[in-house]
């Protein structure tokens, strides 16, 4: 197929078969590959601001695939197919759907007991959703969405900012997002609240 891309630090790389569900013939490198893919995840944005979404439906799987599949349709044939190899990174395949039902659960009980304040649950969620990593690919930018469509349509808030908002820092964000992850996998969750609304 000839894709061969150079992976960033924090990047899940796909294996051979996931590459040949590319639906996009030409795409040899991963600077193409991130051009078709936002395009397609920009519509998938576009639905979650045209619709009102409530909270029984935003936390469910089907939910949660059908944001993914939005995301990457148009790109790879296994958008929104719970991953079927296991990664370097998140839980064994066989455990995915395990997974993540006790997150959505966890989730309807801190929306009912109100266990953390609203960022800091739709944080958590996209924390632990990044840590199950549910999907061949797309993971991290779809857990940034789905605290989006938590804080814009469950709490009532705006969207995060994820650093778009901090034109001042002289850091590169990708590394003080990374930084922020290692914090909260630690169980220090403030850095990657501070970065999501920076």
């Amino acid at each position: 197929m000839g894709l061969e891309f150079n992976y960033a630090a924090g990047q899940t790389s796909l294996d051979e078969d996931e590459k040949e569900g590319l639906k996009i013939a030409g795409i040899s490198t991963r600077q193409e590959l991130d051009e078709f893919e936002q395009q397609n995840i920009e519509k998938a944005v576009e639905w979650t601001i045209r619709r009102r979404f409530k909270a029984e439906v935003i936390l469910s799987e089907k939910f949660i695939r059908e944001l993914h599949k939005r995301m990457f349709d148009d790109i790879w044939d296994w958008a929104g197919e719970f991953r079927k190899t296991n990664k370097n990174i998140g839980v064994e395949k066989h455990q995915i759907a395990i997974e993540l039902k006790m997150l959505l659960d966890d989730c309807y009980y801190w929306l009912e007991h109100t266990t953390y304040p609203d960022d800091e649950i739709a944080i958590r969620f996209k924390h632990r959703i990044v840590s199950i990593h549910c999907f061949s690919n797309g993971n991290g930018r779809h857990a940034r969405l789905i605290a989006d469509v938590i804080s814009q349509h469950i709490f009532n808030r705006p969207v995060f900012t994820w650093s778009r908002g901090n034109a001042m820092s002289t850091r590169n964000p990708r590394d003080t997002y990374l930084e922020a992850l290692r914090e909260a996998d630690r169980g220090h969750i403030q850095a990657l609240l501070d970065f999501a609304r920076s």
